[in-house]
């Protein structure tokens, strides 16, 4: 017997309690927190959802021939409201490395020498850290992309996340619309210690049609852990990966997800780096598009729109971005923006997007949900 969501319903469900349905997500698995021994996989209280960035957002967008200057620009262009912003929080770093061996897939060592060289120039480089729980196994990552000379000149710590303390939420599942168990990095939660700067690229998805700022943190955050549990075993390596769970069982379920938890789980400052887009089947497997743009915002929400119209793509139809608009946690009306550099629509390409584009936009529909 099956039931639908209505699409109104979800709608206005999403616009009037975003931010508190979040916080019931993890509010469900708190009253066990305490028990945890301590050490890596100690649960942690999460922290309130961070208010909105002041208005008229401001997004910088840079283009030119060196990967690394146009990152500096970029910060560069809003260095008063980045340092204001960091304040006494500790900085981390989270790139995207959705593959521990593919290039092009994964945050370029040179964006992070663009970060590193731009918080180094402020005083904020004090016990930076850059922290990542990759699909792969992480410091195969950080080796193979010349993270470990980077980090060396830099004074800074490479940080495997699925060695740290992790706290557990819930996460939404549209096969029987009921919330599952994830565990997540205590670490990205915790923005008032830290300072979260996503350091992604501009790539399309297979499942959520773009992938940007939010959600490296937001997929990111789940973590791969030991567990005897076979049916979430990681592949090869004897490790269980929550990341699955995130992605909901299908458009409605990883839209849902990506919304719901990103008043909770977002970056403090989104850089893009659009030097080389992915497009096609991203998030590994698309094919490069050339680019050389680069996208700045302490607003999440106005950075991965100005990201999305960068590759010709309607942020309408990204579900997960639809929802935060309605949602108001951020800006996502360009007119509303003072983009600082060239217009959007000059330096906009039209990426290709994944061959189960239709099967993407099905979030837009009445959902179909199993009734127990």
């Amino acid at each position: 017997m099956s039931s639908t969501i209505p699409s109104r319903n979800r709608r206005e469900f999403l616009k009037t309690g975003l931010a508190a349905g979040a916080a019931a997500l993890f509010a469900g698995r708190l009253a066990g927190a305490a028990a945890a021994d301590a050490g890596p996989g100690m649960p942690a209280l999460p922290q309130a959802p961070a208010v909105a960035g002041v208005s008229p957002s401001k997004v910088a967008l840079t283009h030119g021939d060196n990967r690394t200057d146009n990152i500096f620009r970029a910060l560069r262009s809003l260095e008063k409201e980045i340092a204001r912003s960091i304040g006494h929080r500790r900085v981390i770093i989270k790139p995207n490395n959705v593959s521990a061996t593919n290039q092009l897939a994964s945050t370029h060592v040179d964006a992070l020498t663009g970060i590193l060289e731009f918080l180094k120039s402020i005083g904020k480089l004090d016990n930076a850290i850059i922290a990542e729980s990759a699909l792969r196994p992480t410091m195969q990552g950080f080796q193979n992309f010349g993270y470990t000379a980077v980090a060396d000149k830099y004074n800074v710590k490479l940080v495997d996340l699925d060695q740290e303390k992790y706290h557990t939420i819930m996460a939404f599942n549209q096969t029987d619309a009921k919330t599952h168990p994830v565990r997540v990095s205590s670490m990205l939660t915790n923005q008032a210690d830290n300072f979260i700067i996503s350091a992604c690229m501009l790539k399309t998805h297979d499942r959520a049609v773009a992938t940007l700022s939010i959600k490296n943190i937001v997929v990111g955050a789940p973590l791969k852990l030991p567990s005897s549990n076979t049916e979430r075993r990681g592949r090869g390596f004897g490790m269980s990966s929550d990341k699955p769970i995130i992605h909901g069982g299908g458009a409605h379920g990883i839209n849902i997800n990506l919304a719901m938890l990103a008043p909770l789980l977002h970056p403090s400052l989104s850089v893009i780096d659009g030097f080389e887009g992915m497009e096609g089947n991203g998030p590994i497997g698309g094919t490069r598009v050339d680019h050389r743009v680069c996208v700045v915002s302490t607003d999440y929400l106005a950075a991965d729109t100005v990201g999305a119209r960068l590759m010709g793509i309607d942020p309408g139809d990204i579900g997960y971005l639809s929802y935060l608009a309605a949602a108001k946690v951020g800006e996502s009306d360009l007119t509303k923006m003072e983009i600082l550099g060239e217009p959007v629509a000059t330096l906009a390409k039209k990426y290709q997007l994944g061959r189960s584009i239709q099967q993407q936009l099905q979030w837009k529909e009445a959902a179909q949900v199993t009734a127990s």
